[in-house]
């Protein structure tokens, strides 16, 4: 690799992820990110998954440690900011990668407490992180966040918590661009499409009952390029572009990488 990230250190929130067949977007970034040349400190909730990241990373003679937390809680974030400075004197990049739509529905047939979770976990997990890091950022008036949103939140889906939180996470990420960009700290989002992933994968045929070969024909058929989902290495080369020095004069951006799906809707 060429060292994109040589000397950086990168927080990957959602390192870790589901069991499948494929790589999730956490862990491919937070792979990448190390093959740059990134020290990375893998957080997830589930111990184990950020330990399967962490000894992947370590395996390829990369560095990079786990960090067990909760990144819906304040004060969990607040101390995986204190791990990672524990071992050094910077933060340079904050990657959030968490999200659900566990029980979303239809507008008719919405329940307040999965919009209230949905929104709870797709918005806190990115919210908290850049509060507790942007103090660490904005001392070193440097810094890049990436947060993950989805097509979803400008593209139409028949169901409309998750939309809405990713919407929202968009609208947020414009904010704290514009709010840090004095700082020297540049903000901005990736918005996944169709990805041949784990979590969308292996979770949706789980839930819906639908083999998972037919599953990925269905959602093969509807990506205009090349008629193939994507992957979560597509997602990871976007953000280590958004987190290298390359993309040092942009800030407050949506980026789609979702193979023309969301160019449809001009």
């Amino acid at each position: 690799m060429s060292g994109r990230l040589a000397d950086k250190v990168a927080i990957v929130v959602g390192a870790g992820q589901t069991p499948g067949d494929t790589i999730g977007n956490g862990r491919a970034t937070a792979v990448l990110f190390a093959r740059e040349g990134a020290t990375v400190a893998c957080v997830d909730r589930v111990a184990a998954a950020a330990e399967q990241t962490v000894a992947q990373i370590v395996s390829e003679g990369g560095t990079a440690f786990p960090v067990v937390a909760d990144v819906t809680q304040e004060d969990a974030c607040r101390e995986v900011v204190a791990a990672v400075l524990e071992r050094g004197s910077r933060v340079d990049v904050l990657h959030n990668n968490v999200g659900i739509g566990a029980g979303d529905q239809t507008p008719s047939r919405i329940d307040p407490e999965a919009w209230d979770r949905i929104f709870d976990v797709n918005l806190k997990s990115a919210i908290l992180p850049c509060k507790a890091v942007l103090p660490i950022m904005r001392e070193r008036c440097a810094g890049s966040i990436i947060n993950i949103s989805s097509v979803g939140a400008v593209c139409a889906m028949p169901t409309v918590a998750y939309k809405a939180s990713k919407a929202a996470l968009n609208a947020y990420t414009q904010s704290l661009a514009i709010g840090n960009a004095k700082y020297g700290i540049r903000a901005n989002v990736i918005m996944p499409g169709l990805m041949n992933t784990p979590m969308a994968i292996d979770g949706i045929a789980a839930a819906t009952g639908v083999d998972k070969q037919t599953l990925i024909e269905q959602r093969d058929a509807m990506v205009p390029l090349r008629g193939k989902m994507g992957t979560a290495w597509d997602v990871a080369h976007a953000a280590l572009f958004l987190a290298s020095d390359e993309s040092g004069f942009i800030t407050g951006v949506a980026l789609p990488v979702d193979g023309g799906q969301s160019a449809r809707i001009g």
